[in-house]
């Protein structure tokens, strides 16, 4: 019989997460709970850390180092009314200042430059609630400066190797995206797409000439493009017949894309810099998902998640000279007392011929005969489930439940054609879907 695992254990705060190493890799910092509320430890790089926060309500979510690992900064609101401010917290005095105290504003953090250690952009929409306009934040005084004004529709940016906005993202009226970027004191169309399409930008190359994008125009998967801005075709970098582009791993200095990952199944890295592969193929053996979740400036140490199904998220410090893991922590290690469910991708045809994936979880402890089966239909419908740690899963196999998640036609991250078939199909052939997954199951 499998054993109930606690709620809290799986549904509570983690005891630390979120690890990232300072710039010059002296030090860390984490999240942990402090007084029951989720606030930042800091301490020597992977030794003992104390809080450096001491925030009292919601908890802190979001937070990332000074460039002159002198502070800590963080975004927070106000009793979840989502105007968040950006705080900084002084690494020596523990003093903390509020950087945007103006009040129903929302402050977005843009970009932040090595070579810029005492600025920050941030976005803030004091201008208009509905628009948000870039500033120049000086760390040290509190001074800022306008940056660029929104033209009316921008809802993405992006700086360029010098530290100033080259580049925003636009919806059209007809719920395409167009990209543009600086052109003296206005900006120009660069590239654009219709509502079918996905169009964006992950930065600039180090020579600032050209602009990496991901696109699926002409195609059915987004894939990965560097796109010369003077005009003219755009350069192939990366791609995968049956998946969208996933994460983007990019240079922190020299602003070089070293590798992408996909994701049909299980998340598959496309490592782009020759010096990267054995990094990537010695951490395939850690057996589970792993993304790169910090690094420092010299590039050396790398702080990495594993995530799989069986066990609660691990942190990792990993050395790019001896290509060891070391641990940092568990999320959750309270949950290695007890036994983790299996997760196994799955795929069946739908009765149109569809293709559909997803996974399934089924109890450690197998009961006798076949145990009951719960379907877990994820939201959105424009998102998609994955292969890894899944507490409501997890909760579900400990009480003798099998759970089934399905990415039905209109789930992302399958190229257009699958997020498509769902387009008002709502109630009708995404609920076939969910129905011949369910028979699927039964069957097998």
């Amino acid at each position: 019989m499998n054993e109930r695992i606690p709620r809290e254990l799986l549904f509570g705060n983690p005891e630390k997460a979120s690890p990232k190493i300072s710039p010059n890799g002296r030090l860390w910092a984490y999240l942990a709970p402090d007084e029951g509320v989720l606030n930042i430890w800091v301490g020597p790089e992977g030794g003992l850390a104390k809080p450096l926060t001491k925030d009292r309500g919601r908890g802190i979510r979001v937070f990332l180092w000074a460039e002159d690992e002198r502070a800590l900064l963080y975004l927070q609101d106000a009793n979840g009314d989502e105007n968040w401010h950006l705080y900084q917290t002084d690494l020596e005095s523990g003093v903390t200042r509020d950087l945007t105290p103006y009040p129903g504003v929302q402050a977005q953090i843009v970009s932040t430059e090595p070579r810029f250690p005492d600025e920050i952009l941030v976005a803030l929409n004091d201008r208009d609630p509905k628009l948000h306009d870039i500033w120049r934040l000086n760390l040290k005084t509190g001074e800022r400066v306008l940056e660029a004004t929104n033209p009316g529709d921008a809802i993405g940016w992006l700086a360029d190797r010098n530290f100033r906005i080259g580049l925003h993202k636009a919806m059209t009226p007809t719920g395409g995206t167009v990209l543009r970027i600086k052109d003296g004191e206005g900006w120009r169309d660069f590239l654009s797409c219709g509502p079918d399409d996905q169009l964006g930008a992950h930065g600039f190359s180090p020579e600032g000439k050209s602009v990496y994008i991901e696109s699926s125009v002409d195609r059915d998967t987004t894939a990965l493009f560097e796109a010369p801005l003077a005009g003219g075709p755009a350069k192939l970098l990366a791609e995968h017949p049956e998946s969208d582009l996933g994460a983007v791993l990019i240079h922190p200095r020299d602003y070089t894309v070293e590798a992408v990952s996909f994701e049909v199944d299980r998340v598959h890295w496309q490592v782009l810099e020759p010096g990267l592969k054995t990094d990537f193929a010695a951490m395939a053996a850690l057996n589970g998902e792993v993304s790169i979740v910090s690094r420092n400036d010299a590039d050396t140490v790398w702080y990495i998640l594993v995530n799989k199904p069986d066990r609660s998220p691990a942190f990792l410090r990993w050395d790019r000279e001896t290509r060891i893991a070391a641990p940092l922590f568990v999320t959750r290690p309270k949950l290695e007392a007890y036994a983790l469910a299996p997760m196994t991708p799955v795929k069946f045809t739908a009765r149109d011929g569809l293709t559909v994936r997803g996974c399934l979880t089924v109890p450690s402890v197998p009961a006798a005969g076949k145990p009951p089966l719960v379907l877990l239909v994820h939201g959105g419908p424009w998102v998609r489930d994955h292969w890894g740690f899944h507490p409501e899963a997890q909760w579900l196999a400990s009480l003798g439940f099998a759970a089934l998640q399905l990415n039905y036609r209109g789930s992302a991250g399958f190229g257009k054609r699958h997020l498509h078939a769902g387009d008002r199909e709502w109630g009708a052939k995404m609920q076939d879907d969910l129905t011949d997954g369910v028979k699927w199951a039964i069957e097998q």
